[in-house]
């Protein structure tokens, strides 16, 4: 009951990859074993989401202040960049175009999408009224369209090129984070009662509905090495999926309350996981073993993995300067972007 289903002797290949699993478990734990957490400035109030862009070079923060905040990375820093302003209120959720390392789309409780392009960061190069607010977003993996899950468990789906509402789709339950396969052929849904809907795209058709979590499914996330997805309940739960035969590979829990946010790294041998517990656990996906924890000041909205380095980015529900006036640490930890890797 190891949990490795093997014949003894073990056959060729097993030994040597349960060997070359072990040395890497071993690697990362030493390298993170040198990790510190590192905040960098970025907002006057809480940060709500962050992100890197596709190339590595600049991270972007969404925050209750109403701005998107665009830092660079050099030499293990974040140096603030740009202030992107333009929405009404909060900005809730950000995504950097999938290829383009320029273009970024923030939606805000404002009931708007907002384009930018950092070339040019004084305006927003579109703004597309939502219908509803917007509680999630992803783009589509060839970067041609934007989808947009509202409140009201509608989705929307936007033109990148002609900045219109193409088609939308309301569905019967809760409808919580959204994604694209892969491969852009199929498109993903997580539900308040716990399953992931699988729907053929663009016809939406639905091809399946696998049971995922005992209490809401609330994030799922694509592996970039196109082999795994990752989903996140409310029942603590964390489960590994294999991409073809949509089995659920691994399920293991460490922490005790929701699973708020998730992210792999960039070969998909980490996996990232924030909850409730004011932790994020960094586990090895192959093994589900325990490489290291992260403890917060408050629990973590939203984190995020470097695209070509082991370096997390994560923000968390810090209290509000104006709240706490007379908190020194609360002045300094509010907005932040924090950095564990460096």
């Amino acid at each position: 009951s190891s949990g490795i289903n093997a014949e003894w002797p073990l056959r060729p290949g097993v030994a040597k990859e349960l060997t070359s699993h072990e040395e890497y478990i071993a690697s990362v734990k030493k390298e993170f074993g040198r990790s510190r957490t590192k905040e960098f400035s970025a907002h006057n109030s809480k940060a709500h989401c962050v992100a890197w862009n596709s190339n590595g070079k600049y991270i972007a923060s969404g925050s209750v202040d109403k701005t998107a905040i665009i830092q660079s990375f050099k030499d293990d820093r974040l140096s603030r960049e740009f202030s992107l302003k333009g929405h009404d209120d909060a900005v809730d959720q950000l995504s950097w175009h999938p290829t383009d390392p320029n273009i970024l789309a923030t939606v805000s409780t404002d009931k708007t999408l907002r384009l930018w392009d950092i070339r040019t960061p004084s305006k927003s190069v579109g703004c597309i009224v939502t219908k509803g607010e917007v509680i999630n977003m992803t783009w589509k993996n060839n970067g041609s369209t934007i989808a947009l899950g509202n409140k009201d468990d509608l989705i929307s789906f936007v033109d990148y090129k002609s900045q219109k509402i193409t088609s939308e789709k309301e569905f019967g339950f809760e409808v919580n984070e959204l994604a694209w396969d892969n491969m852009d052929t199929n498109f993903y849904l997580t539900s308040g009662s716990g399953t992931i809907h699988i729907l053929e795209y663009p016809s939406l058709v639905e091809l399946m509905v696998l049971p995922a979590h005992t209490a809401h499914c609330i994030c799922l996330k694509f592996s970039p090495d196109k082999r795994h997805f990752a989903t996140g309940g409310a029942d603590a739960l964390i489960n590994i999926w294999d991409v073809d035969e949509l089995v659920c590979l691994k399920s293991y829990s460490r922490l005790e309350w929701p699973v708020r946010t998730l992210s792999f790294n960039h070969d998909g041998s980490l996996l990232a996981a924030g909850s409730e517990d004011l932790v994020i656990d960094i586990s090895h996906v192959a093994t589900g073993e325990k490489i290291t924890t992260i403890s917060c000041n408050a629990f973590p909205f939203c984190c995020s993995w470097h695209p070509s380095q082991n370096v997390l980015a994560f923000v968390t529900d810090d209290k509000s300067k104006h709240n706490e006036k007379h908190s020194r640490d609360s002045d300094k930890t509010t907005g932040c972007v924090k950095l564990y890797g460096l």
